[in-house]
């Protein structure tokens, strides 16, 4: 493995992208907002699983394949954007409960449908592919005694996990924020749909970026 001051440095800097305010939080938080705490903590799962399948790619080198072929990284990147559009307008269709309704609006069901909805946008971001083939090179040490692809997944699993912490850190926030308005129907209106505009406004984002 990497040296320990090398280490060090990958484990702070890691720290650091990962609380920086990025669409993975903003996506969990639009999620737990707009389906509730439980929706929120699977739609994190959701994003931690699906990006397993950029830091493989990194480890087996596809991901050079989004530089080598533009073509195709702007044809995912507007597909993941077009899903994230079309969540957020689902979630301002989704009927809620009487204005005075103090029931849970959302099944279950809803929960699991973030976790595969949360996959999917996850996996249909180039964005995170290309990070971890600029970041994880790094802090590879090429001559210790693990493989360099074996460092590369050990690593990405670590980044994985910190950035999964962080959005973890956004759904109970905005868990409790919620708990406090659970009671009124038109609260749970307006974060409903206030979810439902943050995903579409990260769906345009994503789709109007030039890299």
């Amino acid at each position: 493995m990497p040296s320990t001051d090398l280490l060090i440095a990958f484990f702070v800097t890691t720290a650091i992208f990962a609380y920086i305010p990025g669409p993975a939080m903003l996506y969990a938080t639009a999620q737990t907002l707009a389906r509730g705490r439980m929706s929120g903590f699977m739609a994190a799962l959701g994003i931690h699983l699906g990006c397993y399948v950029h830091v493989i790619a990194a480890a087996a080198g596809l991901s050079v394949l989004f530089h080598a072929v533009p073509v195709l990284y702007l044809a995912v990147k507007l597909a993941g954007a077009a899903y994230l559009v079309w969540l957020g307008i689902s979630l301002f269709r989704a009927k809620t409960g009487g204005e005075d309704d103090t029931t849970p609006v959302f099944a279950p069901k809803s929960a699991r449908r973030a976790f595969v909805e949360s996959i999917t946008v996850e996996v249909l971001n180039p964005k995170t592919a290309i990070f971890f083939l600029a970041f994880l090179p790094q802090f590879v040490d090429p001559a210790a005694a693990f493989p360099v692809w074996l460092q590369l997944v050990i690593l990405g699993t670590i980044v994985n996990l910190i950035f999964s912490s962080a959005d973890i850190v956004c759904v109970v926030l905005a868990g409790a924020m919620l708990a406090r308005l659970r009671r009124s129907g038109r609260a749970r209106r307006i974060m409903q749909r206030a979810g439902g505009a943050v995903l579409v406004g990260l769906g345009l984002h994503v789709a109007l970026q030039r890299s």
